[in-house]
């Protein structure tokens, strides 16, 4: 079994306070307030991911917070000196790393250059839309911070991609946001939907169902015809996937969980970031090895009750591209007594609008084809 760990070096920590942030709460989980990760976490975690990955020929590593450049440089260094002292023969190993950036530095980004990380930037789009919601503790705006790193990243030629999360505010200007992605010359793009839920209720920043819809609806009649093979959208290229047949990479719209946990700073493992709770700890890896963990009978009923889905979604003809979506976001009640997908009403609008150019898309790419060329055709049929 093939799994993947985001690993929260910083616990819950982070020197900004964005308002959506699902992490800061879980600072909670831990009271003493201790949130850095040891050497001998990080060395214990490091030998047993190597161990339970045996025989895979590609091993990633993925540091999230909270922010881990909290951590500092030294922790990194250690960890980059750890992973080629305990990668077997002839494994491929790289490192991504999830920042808001605002902390980057030029030593920072040579280091990222040098030892070859991919450097996601979380931001959500042009200034009057990331600082809605993107502040420090101080509530003080963001966005010239984030993009002074950006420019350091450039500067030392460091591979980086943008994280968008969707929220009520920014869902509403798609062409803003692509507009400002596309003029900064950004080239890999992630859209993920902001949901939140306090009291029972959604949180009023929350992206709506259908403002989700026509937001991935607008980005995408944009990048069909204008910015196919140069800008790459990752939900674009999972959806071609499964029109193609494939399983859909992303543990969103994939038939299942459990592939994708996470590891608290103290060594303790959990099903899921997005499921950081006492009811799905799993343990800790200084005391039962992590690969135990991983296939014990209650992360696979984890993984597999993702496959429970009301009959309204069996039926969905859509179900091959989204399996009904992350768990997190399934708390619509139907009278099976099965939640449903919270977002469901505007992705399947989504795909309604965008299923003849998936269609077209996937015949290029069976046939040997450029997906660009797909510009070319939708230009001569108009």
């Amino acid at each position: 079994m093939v799994f993947h760990v985001m690993v929260k070096p910083t616990g819950a920590k982070c020197n900004l306070n964005c308002q959506y942030c699902f992490y800061l709460p879980k600072e909670d989980l831990y009271p003493d307030g201790s949130f850095r990760m040891s050497e001998e976490v990080l060395e214990e975690f490091t030998r047993q991911y190597f161990e339970a990955n045996r025989g895979t020929r590609c091993v990633e590593f993925a540091w999230q917070g909270g922010e881990p450049t909290l951590m500092g440089l030294d922790f990194f260094r250690k960890a980059v000196e750890l992973q080629k002292k305990y990668a077997p023969s002839g494994v491929v190993v790289s490192n991504a790393f999830q920042t808001n950036g605002t902390l980057l530095d030029d030593e920072w980004c040579k280091f990222f250059h040098e030892q070859n990380f991919l450097v996601g930037i979380s931001l959500d789009g042009p200034e009057e839309l990331h600082n809605r919601y993107r502040v420090d503790k101080q509530g003080r705006p963001t966005f010239s911070r984030v993009m002074a790193g950006v420019e350091l990243l450039r500067k030392h030629k460091v591979e980086f991609n943008i994280l968008c999360l969707l929220n009520n505010f920014n869902a509403d200007h798609p062409e803003k946001v692509y507009r400002f992605f596309a003029k900064e010359g950004f080239q890999f793009w992630q859209f993920i939907p902001g949901v939140g839920r306090a009291g029972g209720r959604v949180t009023p920043w929350s992206v709506k169902p259908r403002q989700y819809g026509r937001f991935l609806t607008a980005i995408f009649q944009r990048w069909i015809r204008k910015d196919v093979g140069r800008i790459f959208i990752q939900q674009f290229e999972v959806f071609l996937g499964a029109w193609l047949g494939q399983i859909p990479t992303l543990c969103s719209y994939a038939p299942s969980c459990g592939r994708a946990l996470a590891l608290e700073h103290n060594g303790d493992l959990y099903s899921c970031d997005h499921f950081v709770t006492e009811e799905n700890f799993l343990g800790n890896i200084l005391k039962q090895p992590l690969a135990e963990l991983v296939r014990s009978p209650k992360q696979r009923a984890f993984g597999r009750e993702k496959a429970n889905l009301p009959a309204k979604c069996k039926k969905c003809e859509y179900l091959f591209a989204c399996h009904g979506g992350c768990p997190k976001d399934r708390f619509l009640p139907t009278e099976e007594g099965i939640d449903s997908y919270y977002l469901c009403r505007g992705l399947i609008k989504f795909f309604q609008e965008t299923d003849p150019y998936f269609r077209l898309l996937a015949r290029q790419v069976a046939a040997g084809q450029e997906p660009a060329r797909v510009m070319e055709v939708l230009r001569k049929s108009r």
